[in-house]
């Protein structure tokens, strides 16, 4: 039908599609699940496109449900961080927020059934005991001492750990199902720990905590997820998810499906790894700009629209590849180079001084907000005698091909008149400072009546009515393409990922909204910083015109 011609396809879809033509289901219900212990990153917005975008084009359901198991690590901030993620996104969950701890009671209530049915016994090893019994890849598992425990001792086990008779470690209740099965995953796994933790949805009622595996199926089944989409290293885990979904008596049989997670280059996308960023200070917080971080990727002027399209470029396949940041670079560039309104904005600044332009007069110049959608409208931008222009763009010698100022020539100044710098002024050590100029009174958006021609355009900003501001240009945070393959990854972090200027900007700049995009014409795109105020301006760069990165691994 008309209205999936465009969806993207892939492995999943078609299975969806299968099952729906065959009748397995007659509505699909999907999920996302992430643990509230840290800050969704890039990676997670290719699972919440999947799933949220599965149920919306086959008009299904997707929950949002904060898999909570582990108290320690998760706290509420993460908990309204993520809802903030997801919904910035532009997704929306089916029904409440669901989480975990929800179904604490159902989930203990089907271990105890595992041990009536002698499928899971209390364990009171110790963990290097444990270790070792696990045996490895390449030698099969040893059974527990305490595997072949009776029902009733299981029972009376599992009764006094979680009535906190146990100290952490003291004891544990696993599966019982195969030491010496191939699969890791199926070694008598553990189902429950003791752990005295405060939890955040459910208080001090509970001492004992599900793993993530037993705890996970379980919650798909009670809420009616149809299809479990997870990465690849859960690929084996799926063999216990089924085990368990077996071995209790719930009706509901979801299936999991695996694909394939995302790998960046020019960044590291694991929870430690960036815990570990935050935590040595080597950035400012989770949503310092340059991490990958979704509050990153907002604050430093990434739209939602660009990173789902983003997600739908790289695609869904079982096969792991590493994605080049040049990708991403270009779902923005393509998006702000339609959308973002145009403003200049001077980073290294160097005086330009008109000497025939009046002194004191102030001029508003009509300026287009974007050269090819005339619905944007235009905006006046103050011109003056003082302006400031890019030290780069002047030289007192150039060749043919500098398009800019130049001693003794001429250039146009952006949406305003054509001028020639006649001298300079520089300081002790040789540097230019000033550069003094005559302009062209009637070449106001036109060319000059004698017949010059002028090639260069040049952006500048008015000396006495431009705004300072703080301009934070920020690159990718590692310079090489896999940090994680570094011994030390720290060490690969990039020296040069945020150098911060003090420029002058339009005074229509001051109002701009957090997280705003806008093109700094001839410099990038940019956005005013969260902490930016008409006091203190602070814009942070979001991607460059060009991708500068694939012409320095060319050379």
């Amino acid at each position: 039908m008309a209205e999936t011609e465009h969806r993207p396809t892939n492995f999943i879809r078609q299975i969806i599609e299968t099952d729906l033509a065959s009748g397995l289901h007659s509505q699909i219900h999907t999920r996302f699940p992430p643990e509230p212990n840290g800050y969704l990153h890039i990676g997670h917005a290719k699972s919440i496109c999947l799933n949220f975008g599965i149920a919306q084009d086959y008009k299904g359901q997707c929950n949002l449900r904060f898999d909570d198991t582990n108290p320690e690590k998760e706290n509420i901030d993460y908990v309204t961080s993520i809802m903030k993620d997801v919904e910035w996104l532009g997704f929306h969950w089916d029904g409440d927020v669901c989480y975990s701890s929800n179904y604490f009671d159902q989930l203990h209530a089907y271990a105890i059934e595992l041990i009536e049915k002698g499928l899971a016994y209390v364990d009171y090893s110790t963990q290097d005991a444990m270790r070792e019994m696990r045996g490895t890849l390449t030698r099969p598992g040893q059974n527990s001492p305490y595997r072949d425990t009776s029902v009733q001792e299981n029972l009376d086990g599992f009764a006094k750990m979680t009535a906190g008779e146990y100290k952490e470690g003291e004891a544990c209740l696993r599966a019982k199902i195969d030491m010496a099965s191939p699969f890791m995953c199926m070694r008598d796994p553990v189902l429950y720990r003791v752990k005295f933790a405060h939890h955040h949805q459910t208080g001090d009622k509970w001492c004992v905590y599900p793993m993530y595996d037993f705890t996970h199926c379980i919650s798909d089944a009670l809420e009616g997820i149809t299809h479990s989409l997870c990465t690849l290293e859960f690929q084996d885990n799926r063999r216990l998810y089924d085990w368990v979904i077996e071995n209790i008596s719930i009706d509901t049989v979801p299936r999991q499906y695996e694909f394939s997670r995302l790998n960046l280059e020019y960044t590291v996308l694991s929870k430690r790894r960036l815990i570990q960023l935050v935590d040595d200070n080597h950035v400012e917080g989770w949503d310092d700009p340059r991490m990958p971080t979704i509050a990153g990727l907002r604050r430093r002027g990434y739209t939602p629209a660009s990173i789902r399209e983003f997600c739908k470029r790289i695609g869904v396949t079982k096969m792991d590849n590493m994605v080049e940041m040049g990708m991403l670079e270009a779902c923005i560039r393509d998006d702000l180079n339609d959308n973002a309104p145009r403003a200049m904005a001077v980073l290294d600044p160097i005086k330009l001084v008109i000497e025939n332009y009046p002194t004191d007069q102030v001029e508003q110049l009509s300026a287009p907000n974007h050269p090819n959608d005339p619905e944007m409208g235009t905006r006046n931008v103050p011109f003056t005698r003082e302006i400031y222009i890019e030290a780069e763009d002047f030289r007192e010698e150039a060749n043919k091909k500098f398009k800019r100022l130049v001693l003794g020539k001429e250039v146009r100044l952006r949406n305003a008149y054509v001028v020639k710098a006649e001298r300079v002024e520089k300081d002790a050590d040789g540097t230019v400072t000033t550069v003094y100029c005559s302009y062209d009174e009637d070449t106001l958006g036109k060319d000059p009546a004698d017949g010059r021609k002028v090639k260069g355009v040049i952006h500048w900003v008015s000396a006495s009515e431009g705004l300072p501001a703080q301009i934070r240009l920020y690159d990718r945070l590692f310079n090489v393409p896999n940090p994680a393959a570094e011994d030390d990854f720290t060490s690969a972090i990039n020296p040069e990922s945020l150098i911060v200027k003090q420029g002058f900007v339009e005074p229509g700049l001051a109002t701009l909204p957090a997280t705003q995009a806008v093109q700094f014409e001839r410099t990038g795109y940019f956005c005013a910083d969260t902490s930016s105020t008409p006091e203190q301006l602070v814009f942070n760069r979001t991607v460059g015109l060009r991708d500068t990165w694939a012409k320095i691994s060319q050379d």
